[in-house]
């Protein structure tokens, strides 16, 4: 089964605000957008992935991420993370019905392509199922098997609220890459232990050489 990836990224000039005690505001959108290069990069080379759909209206970040080769969907209805992530698993699904669905967020600078591709073939056994992330609060994937909706619940306590809706917690070993998201400087720190992808690396050196 391959998959298509949905990947949702907010303006970069809002994004990873919570990153304001470790970045200077010029650099947090330099941040942000080498995390989501370097998810995407991950995503494709995953050999359960058949092809990466990332929802965004930022015009550098869809340029950078089309150059990668994401398909770049249009942030609508605006009605925030879970519309704007519906609207573009039934844009994928409008062609292509029969097509498995994985929502994924751009925030995983450290992803591994098989342990994602461990992921997505543990997904496969149920209609839908959601990945915990590092803290074991959110979410950082969740799919949707063909003929299920994808139903996101991003947001605050989103491991909870997949549970809740009838998603599968997976419940995987050495996956640590899928599961560390970066909100936090201690979840930059740890998603750099773990080894982050060339972008990533380059801006959070350039972090390092302008702190004061």
């Amino acid at each position: 089964m391959q998959w298509t990836l949905v990947v949702p990224l907010k303006p970069l000039a809002r994004a990873k605000s919570r990153l304001a005690d470790t970045a200077a505001d010029g650099l947090r959108p330099g941040l942000a957008l080498a995390f989501a290069l370097d998810t995407v990069a991950a995503a494709l080379a995953c050999p359960a992935v058949k092809d990466v759909a990332v929802v965004t209206d930022d015009v550098l970040a869809g340029r950078e991420l089309g150059a990668l080769g994401a398909h770049i969907v249009p942030d609508e209805p605006g009605g925030g993370l879970n519309a704007a992530l519906a609207h573009a698993a039934a844009v994928v699904r409008s062609s292509r019905p029969e097509t498995p669905v994985a929502a994924l967020n751009a925030d995983l600078p450290a992803l591994r392509p098989l342990e994602l591709a461990r992921v997505l073939e543990s997904a496969a056994e149920f209609p839908r199922a959601f990945l915990p992330d590092a803290a074991a609060i959110g979410t950082t994937l969740l799919a949707a098997a063909p003929g299920y909706e994808l139903l996101p619940a991003f947001g605050e306590d989103s491991r909870s609220r997949h549970r809740a809706s009838g998603a599968t917690e997976l419940d995987l070993d050495d996956v640590d890459s899928v599961r560390q998201d970066v909100d936090t400087g201690a979840d930059l720190r740890a998603a750099l232990a773990l080894g982050v992808g060339p972008r990533t690396a380059a801006a959070a050196a350039r972090l390092l050489i302008e702190e004061p």
